[in-house]
């Protein structure tokens, strides 16, 4: 197992109204976000981002990415949940001689990436990558497979792990305290898998997952 670090304190905060989250939660809302099509996206904020559209706050992430991983000029990334590619692309723009690639569950975001970099992204689950062995100097998945019951997520970290050629990084649902855990719950609309920090550990340590880690919580 990696370095518990936090590569995205760049990352602008959103604000949360966690109440007001779960009284909107409904099995319907539930049932649309989990198709990952446009509402998720693109429609109301009760079913997921109200709206994904590009800011350029990912370019302070891939900077830190870069020189924490001091990757070469020319390495290869791979995003798992890559959505519209707003991450990849600032990489291209950071570093025009990486090659990038992205996979995502949804057809949606797919048709709807940036054209910068949409040419290298496919719609492709995390626990079956359609790449060779060891492809990659950085495999990056930011709050995806925690959408995967725990045995298909097994998979995935087994997948980023197969892939990578040495670097990998993700971040997934978890909670250190009762609070957090509460205040989780009422938020997430997809998630399949959240656990403990120490019980993420523990999986990470059962599948063999040698990436570093961080965690989305709900403070």
């Amino acid at each position: 197992m990696g370095k518990e670090i936090n590569l995205l304190d760049t990352h602008p905060r959103t604000a949360r109204d966690y109440d007001k989250r779960a009284s909107e939660k409904t099995i319907e809302v539930i049932r649309t976000a989990k198709q990952f099509g446009k509402e998720f996206f693109d429609g109301d904020r009760k079913c997921g981002y109200g709206g994904y559209k590009y800011d350029g706050r990912w370019k302070s992430v891939s900077k830190r990415m870069k020189e924490h991983y001091n990757l070469p000029d020319n390495a290869a990334i791979l995003d798992i949940g890559c959505a519209k590619g707003f991450l990849l692309h600032d990489f291209k723009e950071l570093m025009p001689n990486c090659t990038v690639a992205g996979v995502d569950v949804s057809a949606y975001a797919i048709e709807n990436a940036m054209q910068s970099v949409k040419p290298f992204l496919k719609a492709a689950s995390a626990e079956k990558l359609p790449y060779p062995d060891k492809s990659f100097d950085l495999v990056i998945s930011i709050n995806t497979i925690h959408n995967l019951p725990i045995e298909r997520l097994k998979k995935a970290l087994r997948e980023i792990e197969r892939v990578s050629r040495c670097n990998s990084y993700i971040t997934v649902d978890a909670w250190r305290n009762e609070q957090e855990r509460e205040n989780l719950f009422k938020w997430v609309l997809t998630a399949e898998t959240m656990m403990h920090v120490d019980d993420w550990k523990k999986l990470f340590d059962e599948v063999g997952y040698s990436g570093d880690h961080w965690w989305f919580i709900a403070d």
